[in-house]
């Protein structure tokens, strides 16, 4: 299952004067959350996608009809009634209002990501879980610090902390949806950030002795486009023919 959480309220881009939220936004032709969506495009017949969307029935009416353009086979949305606690919540919701089964593995991602021609990593599927990565700097990003060995695992992660240059790029992967709910049962427990982010929870699994790894991948297979900024400067280089 493709999980990907949409109920943030883009203050940012609202706070720019935008009207909209930011996945609604046109960008060269189709929306941004066509542009994340069709990430996934190899995983349109055999994966069931599962949007969590703010309060309202214009987010709802507006993922429906870009879905049934895109060509997806299996949709479920899901409309929060509240805000939460952080990204790792927003997942547990839907998930919840799904009743998914626990042996469902879940991939999330941001709807405002792009990831050109993504497909399944080879090699990782052994791992109880995984993290997409590219070589970086900031204060901003989720990271990953690596083992020793030669083999991609996982030995921390941190939010807002660079402990390492991997830099996620807000793909997470879960083998089983138990595991997930347990990692965040434990962060309630011991919180590592201010927000339920799902970054930080893997370290739980870690902790108990979970084996999770990560897929590095180039910086321009990656575009992203969560501010106004970003999503300003897509705009500019579309224009140019960037």
């Amino acid at each position: 299952m493709i999980v990907i959480p949409m109920a943030g309220r883009s203050q940012r881009f609202y706070d720019a004067g935008y009207a909209v939220p930011k996945f609604m936004l046109d960008l060269n032709g189709k929306s941004v959350f066509a542009h994340a969506v069709e990430s996934f495009r190899t995983l349109f017949d055999q994966t069931a996608f599962l949007f969590i969307l703010p309060p309202g029935e214009e987010a709802a009416a507006f993922v429906r009809a870009e879905c049934q353009a895109l060509g997806l086979k299996e949709v479920t949305l899901v409309t929060l009634d509240r805000p939460t606690a952080g990204q790792a919540e927003t997942v547990e919701l839907g998930l919840d209002s799904v009743a998914a089964p626990d042996a469902t593995p879940l991939t999330i991602f941001n709807i405002d990501t792009f990831r050109p021609g993504f497909t399944l990593p080879d090699g990782l599927e052994s791992a109880e879980g995984w993290l997409e990565v590219f070589r970086g700097t900031g204060a901003n990003w989720s990271y990953v610090r690596p083992g020793p060995g030669p083999e991609p695992l996982v030995v921390e992660t941190a939010e807002k902390r660079p402990i390492s240059d991997l830099c996620c790029t807000g793909l997470y992967h879960f083998a089983r949806a138990d595991r997930f709910r347990q990692a965040l049962a434990a962060e309630r427990a011991a919180p590592q950030a201010a927000e339920l982010y799902v970054a930080p929870i893997y370290n739980h699994l870690i902790g108990s002795g979970a084996q999770i790894a990560y897929r590095l991948i180039e910086r321009q297979e990656v575009i992203f486009c969560g501010t106004p900024a970003e999503y300003e400067d897509l705009q500019t280089r579309t224009h140019k023919g960037g």
